[in-house]
Parts: structure tokens; C-alpha cells; sequence
């Protein structure tokens, strides 16, 4: 009897406590979300599922030398994973609508205002006694608001790894949900006049502009906010193996084969910080909050400088492209375009949307630089 009474208490049945069992329907609930719904199932399906390990009681796959500690230690806790997607991301951008429409960058600024008002806003929310976020997890919280997954891992790493499970899943869980909360905020803010402007076509852009862009981008900006320069270096990296052709084999890698392993390990890394006593704290749903605030305001500060630019440019601009700024790459685009489509069906917006969708993408990055910064 003592021999079965001991094999009972080893098993996680018998040692499984209510948060456990909670985290365990959550990740449950994330792989749904992942495999029915398609919520970002190249990410949100390793994290779930490496939450799952996590929280059963007796494995210690996330803890002491288990293998998902490890990989913690060695990708996320030294930004090599988020810094490697970077790269990845960087090889797979095409400048041109972009470069074609250089004025689209002012979108992708605009829709940043989404990160520094949450940053505010959760420092005054920790003032007034509401939740206790240090600046550090404030700015890692505000920069979900860029709607950049890498960007927000890579942060979270920097400033607030004790935050990192929550960030990780508020970040791809707002991306996935882009069709969902851009289109209420898109058409209150708009008239259907101005939803179904149409934009003139875009110019040709040389490959030289394109070759030269991510080296100019790097120079500047690392000249300026260097904090920034780890994430931009590798963005534009990636872009130049892609743009320059002379290293096909190295940015087929980059965009395929790297990025698909980087995803999955990373995914299992983040997994690993959902352990129910680093989720289940008031702080998660003051994250999924501010971070929805974030991701709002950054969306309505888009589409309002889209309606300026409008009203003050020589030619035509659909504010709707505002909405792209958010850096949600494509899938800002995306609903733009589809918004556009739904005020007149011949109207196509899709490529106009790349070019602040792009930019926000280098706006994000360029924040994430600016609040490592100001929290160091």
C-alpha cells in the first residue's frame, strides 16, 4: 500500500492545483485559437504548447536544466531569438510601396502615437494605486501597441522578462485579432466618401533605391537612437540579402528554413513563462488592457493623420492606409484594403497600405530603441 500511496502522490493528478489547472484550459483555449481559428497558429501553437509543458505539475521541462529553460536562457533571455525573426522579417519587406510613396512614412509614425500614450497612461495607472508596473514594465507593456510580435518579445527581454508569457500572448493575440478591432475604429473615424477615395498609381522603383534604402535607413537611425540599432540591423540585413541578389541561397535561408526553426523554438521559450504563477497575477489583465488601449489609439492616430494628409495633399490619400501604420504585416493591410473594397468595389488599396505598414514596422523599432532608452 505504501508503494501505490507513493506512485499516487508522484503523479500530476495528485498534484495539481487549481492555477495549474486554470493555465492548463488556457493553453487548451490558445491551441484552439491557433488551430481552429487560425490566430497566429505559427506562434500562438508553440507557445500554447509549451504552456501546456509548463504547468503540469512533476515535469520540470520549464524549470532547473529542462530543455525549455534552456532554450529561455539561450534565445530570449540573450534577444537572439526576436533578433534572428527580425532578420527574417527584414528578407521576406519589399521597400518599394514604401520608397514609391515616401509620404506614407508620416502614417507609420502617427499610428506610434499608440505606444507612448500607453506608456503614460500605465505609469499613471500604477500612480493612482490601480496596478504597480515599474517604467521599465510600463515601456515593455506601451510597446504592444506597434502590433510587431518580434519587437514586443525583444523588448519584454530587455526591460521586463517577468512579464514576458503575458506581453508575448496580449501581442500575437491583438495581431490576430487585427480583421476584428481595426474596422469599428476605421469606419466611425471616416466618411464613406473617404473610405472610398482612390489613390493614384504608384511610381516604379529602381532596385539601386531599394539596395541603398536599408543601408541609409541603418546609418540614420543607429546615428541617432542607437538602442534601436540591434533590431534595425537586422531588418535591414535581411532586406539587403534580399534586394541586393547577388546571395540568393543566403535570403531564401533567411526567409524560409531560419525563420521556420527560430518560430518554433521561440514559441517553445515563451511557452515556458507561462507558468501559472508568473500569468495568473492582477498584472496579466492590466497587460491585456493597456495593451488593447494601445493598439487602438495607434490604429485611430493612423487613420486621423491619413484624414490630415488628405486634406492638405495635392493628390489623393485614403485615410483607411493609416490603419496599416500599426506594423501588423500584411494583415493591417489587409483590412484597409477590404474596408476600401467595401466603399467601392474597384477601389485597391492593398499596395498603398504596404507603404505605412512597412513604416511601422521601422516606427516600432525605432520606439523600442527610444524606450529602452528612457527606462535604462
Amino acid at each position: 500500500m505504501e508503494q501505490w500511496r507513493s506512485l499516487w502522490e508522484s503523479t500530476g493528478l495528485y498534484q495539481l492545483e487549481l492555477p495549474q489547472a486554470a493555465m492548463l484550459l488556457i493553453c487548451l483555449l490558445l491551441l484552439y485559437l491557433a488551430i481552429r481559428k487560425k490566430f497566429e497558429p505559427l506562434l500562438l501553437l508553440p507557445i500554447a504548447f509549451g504552456g501546456l509543458l509548463a504547468n503540469i505539475p512533476g515535469v520540470e521541462i520549464a524549470t532547473g536544466d529542462g530543455v525549455l529553460r534552456q532554450l529561455y536562457e539561450i534565445g530570449l533571455a540573450t534577444s537572439i531569438f526576436p533578433l534572428l525573426i527580425f532578420m527574417g522579417v527584414g528578407a521576406l519587406t519589399d521597400f518599394g510601396p514604401l520608397l514609391a510613396n515616401p509620404r506614407t512614412m508620416l502614417l507609420g509614425a502617427a499610428a506610434q502615437v499608440g505606444i507612448f500614450a500607453t506608456l503614460l497612461g500605465a505609469l499613471l495607472l500604477s500612480d493612482l494605486g490601480w496596478f504597480d508596473f515599474s517604467l521599465q514594465q510600463a515601456a515593455a507593456i506601451a510597446i504592444i501597441g506597434g502590433a510587431d510580435g518580434p519587437t514586443s518579445l525583444y523588448l519584454a527581454s530587455v526591460l521586463a522578462p517577468e512579464l514576458l508569457g503575458a506581453i508575448a500572448v496580449a501581442a500575437y493575440s491583438y495581431m490576430a485579432l487585427v480583421p476584428l478591432i481595426q474596422p469599428p475604429i476605421a469606419r466611425a473615424l471616416t466618411s464613406p466618401r473617404e473610405r472610398a477615395i482612390r489613390m493614384s498609381e504608384q511610381r516604379h522603383v529602381r532596385r539601386i533605391e531599394k539596395i541603398l534604402f536599408p543601408l541609409l535607413l541603418l546609418l540614420l537611425t543607429a546615428l541617432l537612437v542607437p538602442a534601436a540599432a540591434p533590431l534595425l540591423g537586422m531588418f535591414c540585413f535581411g532586406n539587403l540579402m534580399r534586394e541586393s541578389g547577388v546571395v540568393k541561397r543566403l535570403s531564401d535561408t533567411t526567409q524560409n528554413a531560419l525563420v521556420n526553426i527560430v518560430t518554433i523554438l521561440l514559441g517553445l521559450a515563451v511557452g515556458s513563462r507561462l507558468a501559472a504563477d508568473q500569468f495568473l497575477v492582477s498584472s496579466t489583465l492590466g497587460i491585456l488592457l493597456l495593451g488593447l488601449f494601445a493598439f487602438a489609439t495607434g490604429t485611430a492616430a493612423g487613420v486621423l493623420m491619413g484624414k490630415l494628409m488628405n486634406r492638405f495633399s495635392r493628390n489623393p490619400i485614403n485615410p483607411l492606409i493609416g490603419a496599416a501604420g500599426v506594423s501588423a504585416v500584411p494583415m493591417a493591410a489587409r483590412t484597409a484594403h477590404r474596408l476600401g473594397e467595401e466603399a467601392d468595389a474597384e477601389n485597391f488599396l492593398l499596395m498603398h497600405a504596404m507603404g505605412p505598414n512597412v513604416a511601422g514596422v521601422i516606427g516600432s523599432a525605432i520606439a523600442a530603441g527610444i524606450l529602452i532608452r528612457l527606462a535604462a
